[in-house]
């Protein structure tokens, strides 16, 4: 498993993530393209909090098809639309990833592939 980390020469991060991520290369990894808020039926969940949790769900399932859980993530990115959205993503992300504190960057961006889409989050996770 990774190990996680903050030097004591940078700022202390949010309670949210880490600086930085360990891991010997001596298993598997795992890269998550960036996952949006699409249903398995192809529809998109409606709002920012829904289209938050369904971002998240589709990256577990990717992380769970790879064999691996979300103890096992060592990044995430998260790209949203919205202004303002960071207490929103940083709710959802406690009920998604639970106590798992992993490294992460949250961008701000004017746009994502599609127009309706408002969220979209990438990882990387690894396996021993």
């Amino acid at each position: 498993m990774p190990s996680f980390f903050d030097p004591p020469t940078v700022h202390a991060p949010a309670p949210s993530y880490r600086h930085g991520a360990i891991h010997q290369l001596t298993g598997r990894r795992l890269i998550i393209s960036g996952q949006v808020a699409s249903r398995p039926d192809g529809t998109v969940a409606e709002g920012l909090e829904a289209q938050f949790e369904q971002a998240f769900d589709n990256l577990i399932a990717v992380v769970k098809a790879g064999g691996m859980e979300i103890g096992n993530l060592v990044k995430v990115v998260t790209l949203v639309t919205v202004p303002d959205a960071v207490a929103t993503f940083r709710t959802v992300r406690a009920r998604k990833l639970g106590s798992h504190v992993c490294a992460a960057t949250y961008i701000q961006v004017a746009g994502l592939a599609r127009p309706d889409f408002l969220v979209e989050i990438e990882g990387e996770a690894v396996q021993d």
